[in-house]
């Protein structure tokens, strides 16, 4: 069976629970969907979606299994320990379900009123390891960062309502309260895996 027959079954279900709008409850339902997608473990592991080799430099690999425009968008990424990112929105909604591996979420909410675009003071809400059965969902402006941890690289899907190569208005915290851009042109670009 290949990726694609399954993949694209997924997606349709996604899209008839984003066409109806989605919160935090419909966020709910897609988790449901995609921890299934994560027990084919035939079709999604470190062999089909190889870690990056550290002694090559890179951090990160993020796979892309589906080219649809402005639908949602399911990806692959696998990082390696000690990978981190600075708080951040998604400007769409965004679910991570583990494969393989832990990866710490550490969940923000913003303390300012926004009305200064420079600055912005967090508060830390949660933790959330997100591992095989503990997934983690947002909406476009919840705040996160992540770090990966302990010896072993992430394999976790990551679905956005939204492909992340069209988003432009992103942003990230860094720890002083500045605010930085966070966009499509801050990311290395994905692999494209789709179609198979």
């Amino acid at each position: 069976m290949s990726r694609d027959s399954v993949i694209q079954p997924f997606l349709a279900q996604v899209r008839a629970i984003h066409e109806r709008g989605i919160d935090r409850a419909a966020l709910q339902q897609i988790i449901v969907l995609l921890e299934v997608l994560a027990e084919r473990r035939e079709l999604f592991n470190f062999e089909r979606f190889p870690a990056p080799v550290a002694a090559t430099g890179e951090t990160q690999f993020r796979y892309r299994l589906n080219d649809d425009g402005e639908s949602p968008t399911l990806y692959v990424n696998s990082l390696l320990p000690g990978k981190a990112t600075l708080p951040h929105n998604h400007e769409t909604w965004a679910i991570i379900v583990a494969v393989e591996g832990q990866e710490l979420n550490r969940v923000y909410r913003r303390e300012d009123d926004g009305s200064d675009p420079a600055r912005a003071r967090l508060a830390l809400e949660r933790e959330i390891v997100v591992q095989p059965g503990t997934p983690v969902a947002f909406l476009g402006e919840d705040l996160h960062g992540i770090r990966v941890e302990g010896d072993k690289p992430t394999l976790h899907f990551h679905l956005y309502g939204r492909p992340l190569e069209s988003l432009e208005n992103r942003y990230g915290v860094k720890d002083d309260g500045s605010v930085v851009n966070y966009n499509k042109s801050q990311m290395a670009p994905s692999i494209e895996a789709y179609g198979l």
